[in-house]
């Protein structure tokens, strides 16, 4: 810590106690993370991508109607390059089949995206669900 005095700068070689409070509190919380980090390392187990699909709403727009989606995955693994199909159902037939490929979706994470469809899904039978994905 400096000291001023009559224009002179005069260095405290003793730290106050707010830096050894500090100091300590710091060394605490990084100590903490390298063991949590340390703990996830050994005792976590891989587990492939697990993707869920669950449509949020439905809107008509100018091109047609746009389907919003979240997509979930719950394993400790991420997966990339995936591919969500959507396909729209009439009677049984498949009317319309649309997709959409996401660069990666986290390791216990959500990413959001939408399908676009000319016809509309109400009264139809609508599945959207996860194709494929690869290991990135």
């Amino acid at each position: 810590m400096t000291r001023s005095e009559k224009g002179r700068h005069h260095e405290r070689h003793d730290p106050h106690w707010v830096e050894w409070l500090t100091g300590i509190l710091s060394a605490i919380l990084v100590i903490g993370m390298l063991g949590w980090i340390g703990w996830e390392t050994v005792t976590r187990e891989a587990t492939p991508p697990d993707l869920t699909v669950r449509v949020l709403t439905t809107e008509r727009t100018t091109a047609g109607y746009r389907v919003a989606f979240d997509i979930y995955n719950t394993a400790t693994t991420t997966a990339a390059a995936v591919t969500v199909v959507g396909r729209l159902a009439e009677g049984g037939r498949v009317i319309e089949e649309n997709h959409v490929i996401f660069d990666y979706v986290a390791a216990e994470s959500k990413s959001a995206g939408a399908l676009l469809f000319e016809n509309d899904p109400a009264g139809r039978t609508l599945d959207i669900r996860p194709a494929g994905y690869t290991e990135p």
